[in-house]
């Protein structure tokens, strides 16, 4: 069917213009018996905040705040995840541990040398978050000791893709509770690394 298009009118961008990002909104109120994914960070719908490994660890702390984050995926030069950074990492002991072993000042400090790497991490399926309650999420959290966790999808090559995070931080403000989630070591690295931190505390 033929039939004739008027052409749309073009206007001037104007000056301070912002531009479209993507937003998820989460409930502000949930139970322990609510669906899972009402408290998850969903990557498919909202962008995540990444950062290179090789960026100074203050520029990294900047970008947090400036986004109001406490995670930032780490990417390699072809975008691959490397690990994460969180906000522990950075106010933590790790940056004084380095200082200590390696000597310099905190500009000398890079991502890479701080946040955890690909090998100490685990993930959540995403087939099994899709069946599981909020109250499940704050039970795995709470058992591994973590702040964060991640959920990923499986392709069919066998790899994973990361769609979402669990923050015990936005379940508690969810659940409207306090959350206490001590952090426990459970890699051989971690178990030395938490060693390393007594002796920096004396």
């Amino acid at each position: 069917m033929n039939r004739d298009y008027a052409a749309l009118t073009a206007h001037p961008l104007k000056p301070d213009s912002d531009f479209a990002r993507p937003t998820q909104k989460l409930p502000e109120r949930v139970t322990l018996e609510d669906p899972a994914i009402n408290v998850m960070t969903d990557l498919r719908a909202v962008s995540v905040v990444t950062v290179r490994a090789e960026t100074p660890m203050d520029k990294a702390n900047a970008k947090m705040m400036r986004h109001g984050v406490r995670t930032l995926l780490v990417l390699g030069d072809t975008d691959k995840v490397l690990g994460i950074l969180t906000a522990t990492d950075i106010l933590g002991e790790r940056p004084i541990r380095f200082l200590k072993n390696h000597g310099g000042t905190h500009a000398d400090i890079r991502v890479h040398d701080i946040m955890t790497p690909h090998r100490d991490l685990e993930v959540l399926m995403l087939a099994d978050v899709m069946g599981a309650k909020a109250g499940h999420i704050l039970a795995t959290l709470k058992a591994a000791g973590r702040q964060h966790a991640l959920v990923a999808s499986e392709n069919a090559d066998k790899t994973h893709t990361l769609c979402g995070i669990f923050s015990a931080t936005q379940i508690a403000r969810q659940l409207g509770i306090h959350v206490q989630i001590t952090e426990v070591a459970r890699t051989f690295a971690q178990i030395e690394e938490a060693l390393a931190d007594s002796h920096v505390l004396v």
